[in-house]
């Protein structure tokens, strides 16, 4: 794509990382079969090759974002499976993330979207204030018939909080080794998983320490979720202080930054190009990136811990957009459910998104839901009797509507290797057995 960006524009590092972007496309639209807005709404500006046209025109014209940008950009999930699909190595994922920090900065949102936006970017992100938000969430649900849409999905999401308001897994800072010490990983508690669901940070641990790893919880967010919203700085001041807790950990001697939720996996993993100008941390961010892992990464490293139990019921995996397409993860949880002893299901139209996207099933509820419909389809065809992926958001908006449990792929393998059924789990067996 020819690109006319004048000197002074490219004297900026963030419009000269995506000139070099938008000059790798070549207007081919095979992003466009696998863009699940696109294959929804069949709008040009809706496809990854339409929006690349949108945001070439606004940011080499310098000029403020409209109203109809801001629609067909916020529209976007960022599930970047045009970037999986691409055969020119568009990098899709930083050209959108430019242009939603540019939306940001020069947009002002109707009053009722500030005010939905900067509610999830002050509350989500933090585990204390997301709590309240979830026991406020619990009050309100009997009034949802009457409340907006985007308020009733918000409602719906928090409903999967894990039962009884269990106290965070990772309150103690390091979990030794079982047996012999053959590494010393890092596991990111993260924020919203740890308030709808800490047993899968207890199973992970569980898990690891089986495989012989030390592990030290380190706390703090990502800041993935304010990241997608256009927040840059928000997003950077939750990102630099858990960077700078991460390489600490690392200076102390870690094999693996471990994370067992894949939209903050792809976030920390690409650390080391978001802080590339910041001359403090820049290093820093780089190391940290180059070390993260995926839970499921890290013990096909480690290897599966000895299998205690075999059976149980077929799982149908569902890969997170951002373990597929943003992390490039797909063949090592399935390879790990098998030899844990599952039968493992493949669900149709897998490359397309649940919905979820972050806070998109609030932001977009109506397109998300068409979606969470279609893969909630794809997954009754299965006939399996569990679904397990590897992102709470995923787990969260699969579990509204869902005939089957929607569980972590740590859990399952935690279970296989001597630890407790996922709570979802025994639940279905039990209500099957009455």
């Amino acid at each position: 794509m020819q690109t006319r960006f004048s000197t002074a524009q490219l004297a900026n590092p963030d419009v000269a990382a995506s000139e070099q972007i938008l000059r790798k496309c070549v207007h081919c639209g095979f992003c466009t079969a696998t863009c699940p807005t696109y294959v929804l709404l069949g709008d040009e500006l809706d496809s990854p090759r339409g929006r690349i046209y949108l945001i070439k025109e606004m940011l080499e014209n310098d000029r403020p974002a409209t109203a109809d940008v801001v629609k067909h950009v916020d529209r976007c999930l960022s599930c970047l499976a045009c970037m999986t699909t691409c055969p020119s190595g568009v990098h899709y994922q930083h050209l959108i993330d430019h242009a939603r920090v540019h939306v940001e900065r020069t947009y002002r949102r109707p009053l009722h979207e500030r005010v939905l936006r900067a509610l999830l970017a002050h509350t989500l992100p933090f585990p204390g204030r997301f709590r309240a938000a979830v026991a406020l969430a619990a009050l309100a649900r009997p009034f949802a018939a009457v409340l907006p849409r985007q308020v009733r999905a918000m409602l719906e999401l928090t409903a999967h909080r894990a039962r009884g308001g269990a106290a965070s897994a990772t309150d103690a800072h390091v979990f030794p080794a079982q047996g012999s010490r053959r590494a010393r990983v890092a596991l990111l508690a993260g924020c919203v998983q740890n308030v709808l669901d800490p047993e899968i940070n207890a199973a992970t641990i569980r898990l690891l320490n089986r495989a012989g790893a030390d592990v030290v919880s380190v706390p703090g967010c990502c800041g993935a979720i304010v990241h997608h919203l256009g927040r840059e700085h928000d997003s950077h001041s939750l990102a630099a202080p858990l960077i700078e807790r991460l390489h600490g950990e690392l200076e102390r001697g870690l094999d693996a930054i471990v994370v067992n939720a894949s939209g903050c996996g792809t976030q920390a993993k690409d650390y080391g190009y978001m802080f590339r100008n910041d001359a403090a941390l820049a290093a820093k961010a780089a190391a940290v990136s180059a070390k993260t892992r995926d839970v499921t990464e890290a013990l096909a490293e480690l290897g599966l811990p000895p299998v205690s139990r075999r059976g149980g019921p077929a799982v149908a995996y569902h890969s997170a957009c951002s373990m597929q397409h943003g992390q490039k993860l797909d063949a090592v949880p399935r390879r790990l459910l098998r030899d844990a002893g599952f039968e493992v299901r493949e669900i149709a139209e897998g490359h397309l998104c649940c919905g979820s996207a972050g806070t998109y099933n609030v932001l977009q509820p109506e397109i998300a839901a068409r979606l969470r419909e279609r893969k909630l389809a794809s997954i009754a065809r299965t006939g399996a009797g569990v679904v397990a992926t590897g992102n709470i958001g995923c787990i969260s908006q699969l579990s509204v509507g869902a005939n089957v449990p929607i569980v972590h792929t740590a859990q399952l393998l935690d279970w296989a290797t001597g630890g407790p059924p996922p709570s979802g789990l025994k639940r279905a067996s039990d209500t099957a057995s009455q």
